[in-house]
């Protein structure tokens, strides 16, 4: 009899933590852009004895997207798919930003909801960066949440006009992302699963020691300082929420996206902090 099959797109940190958490007892389905990175995270997992099959993925192409969710199932029922792929501010232009982080997320959510199981659940690590924003139009909302994906890039809302630098395409996607597991809950409802968001703040991984290093790397420890947490986080602490969103006790969670920043928002709501765009 097939193992349950768990999805893990994004073999960084917290795609790692996530994978061990999710992973033992069921098949793991790892995928990357970066074969070297995929590599050395599957040999990792599978030193220490998880059943790992690896693939590489362009998320930003239906047809790899494709591929991935018809390799998952073909190993057995797909219970859980975590989508930890993205791009950071300070990363890319604008366009690929919107690329990885919006469209990308948006095919993940498509294909994978042709192939996920009855009683599967679906997670995408986002960003509290989609909390920094003011809430957009009506009009543009509802174009980012229910706009098939490979019309996503053409809407006005995310022409040069009106996303002017990398840090407004970011909030921009990650506020999508959250708006798209609304709509997506709909569709995955009628296969009987869920799928949720997990937005973090400045988990330590090295994705975020690039940023922490960079130019804006003081903005980042001003986050850090005004918060009520005062701290950054282990990619251990999300993958516990992620185990939480994914289980059985989360069966009456759908379509929701559960903020994990250390207050970082709540000291920018309280005026401890600027808000950026």
């Amino acid at each position: 009899m097939a193992k349950d099959v768990v999805v893990v797109i994004g073999a960084g940190g917290i795609g790692q933590a996530i994978a061990r958490r999710q992973g033992f007892g069921r098949t793991i389905l790892l995928a990357d852009w970066n074969e070297e990175t995929l590599a050395k995270a599957a040999a990792v997992l599978g030193s220490a004895s998880y059943a790992v099959v690896a693939q590489k993925v362009d998320v930003t192409s239906r047809s790899s997207v494709q591929a991935l969710a018809e390799a998952a199932a073909a190993l057995g029922p797909v219970m859980q798919v975590v989508n930890t792929a993205g791009l950071s501010p300070n990363m890319a232009p604008v366009e690929k930003l919107l690329e990885v982080d919006l469209y990308g997320s948006a095919i993940v959510f498509e294909e994978f909801g042709k192939v996920i199981a009855n009683g599967g659940a679906g997670l995408i690590i986002s960003s509290m960066a989609g909390h920094m924003m003011r809430q957009l139009s009506e009009k543009d909302e509802k174009q980012l949440a229910h706009a098939p994906a490979d019309e996503l890039l053409a809407l006005p809302c995310l022409q040069a006009e009106a996303i002017p630098n990398t840090l407004v395409a970011y909030m921009v996607a990650k506020r999508a992302n959250f708006l798209r597991v609304q709509a997506e809950a709909m569709r995955w409802g009628e296969r009987g699963a869920r799928i949720n968001a997990i937005s973090p703040g400045i988990i330590v991984t090295p994705l975020a020691a690039y940023e922490l290093n960079s130019e804006i790397g003081d903005i980042y420890r001003a986050m850090v300082e005004a918060s009520p947490s005062k701290r950054m986080a282990p990619p251990d602490e999300i993958a516990v929420a992620a185990s939480f969103l994914l289980g059985p006790d989360a069966g009456f969670i759908t379509g929701s996206d559960l903020l994990i920043d250390g207050g970082v928002i709540a000291a920018m709501r309280a005026g401890k902090l600027p808000t950026p765009g």
